[in-house]
């Protein structure tokens, strides 16, 4: 006789009451294990990182090493934290990422156009979108693991403040890049007290001969809705390219201060100041005060929001208006 027995058997017990419990027992199990299996999905495997991004959660690699950037805010970040980057657009890099522009870093495409081909010979470990590459995203992660950092436009400051913090969890950087977000959070509180009595503000951008104006709730809001300048025009919409305007349109708004984005400047051909002098520009409160603030176009246009950008607009508006009149 084997030394092995069922319980029952040993104990004298009806082995035929226990497989009754079987049944129960196995439908218990199912129940608990569909029951955790969302759970266990959403957890990301070893290795691996969750990330939060203009297109919700996305599961990346942790600690990637093989980086490709298209999102130019992003660029931005990542320089100022000192990320090394595998692959750039070609793109009009302002002086301060100017060291990118050359062939030390690979070119792979435009950002609106990636060179798929050239992405792929990179053997990314992880691809960043964003803004005007955005809409690359989807044919980008067929490639590697993609995430678009575009901001949000309705809370553009604090989207970009979450967007830098989470680039700095993803390469090691928490620490720097919290401590740059609190750095510019208290300068933007001090520029906000300082901008709350200056007037009221009109941002436009030029763009050939032709001129565009932002309201609050526009790319440029910041400038209204966090930075504290009172809008000349709150009836603006809050329209992405801006509303097309005339030198008509500034002399009737006639803004304290007329703030201007050469968009050509931005690409190495700017004309701005000569297009906006003229009789009807000059005889504005802003002109006459001598208020007229050519924000750097590369900061504004170009790569905000980035981290670099931010602080050096932040850092542009608090000196000139330290300066008053």
């Amino acid at each position: 006789m084997s030394a092995f027995q069922p319980v029952s058997a040993r104990h004298g017990a009806p082995s035929s009451r226990r497989p009754r419990l079987l049944p129960h027992l196995v439908a218990a199990w199912c129940a608990l294990a569909l029951s955790m299996a969302p759970a266990l999905a959403q957890e990301p495997a070893s290795g691996e990182m969750t990330v939060s991004t203009y297109r919700g959660d996305v599961v990346i690699p942790a600690e990637p090493k093989t980086v490709v950037v298209f999102d130019m805010a992003s660029i931005d970040t990542l320089d100022a934290l000192d990320v090394p980057m595998a692959g750039l657009p070609a793109a009009p890099f302002p002086d301060y990422l100017a060291h990118y522009a050359g062939d030390a870093t690979p070119k792979v495409g435009s950002i609106f156009e990636p060179d798929f081909e050239a992405v792929a010979a990179l053997a990314p470990d992880l691809i960043i979108a964003g803004g005007r590459s955005s809409e690359q995203t989807e044919a980008l992660a067929r490639i590697a693991p993609t995430i678009d950092m575009t901001v949000d436009g309705g809370n553009l400051l604090a989207s970009a403040f979450e967007r830098i913090a989470t680039l700095g969890a993803i390469f090691g950087k928490a620490d720097l890049a919290e401590q740059r977000i609190a750095d510019l959070q208290g300068r933007i509180a001090a520029l906000k007290e300082t901008s709350a009595g200056i007037g009221t503000g009109l941002i436009v951008m030029t763009t050939g001969n032709r001129i565009s104006a932002f309201g609050a709730g526009s790319r440029f809001g910041l400038l209204h809705a966090e930075f504290g300048v009172t809008p000349a025009d709150p009836g603006l919409e809050a329209a992405n390219h801006g509303e097309a305007v005339s030198f008509e349109y500034i002399a009737d708004t006639d803004p304290d201060w007329l703030f201007v984005i050469d968009r050509d400047a931005a690409i190495g051909q700017g004309a701005a100041a000569a297009l906006l002098q003229n009789e009807l520009v000059e005889n504005t409160k802003a002109w006459r005060s001598d208020h007229v603030v050519y924000l750097n176009p590369a900061t504004w246009y170009l790569t905000a929001p980035g981290l670099t950008a931010l602080e050096t607009n932040v850092e542009q508006l608090t000196a000139r208006f330290d300066k008053g009149s």
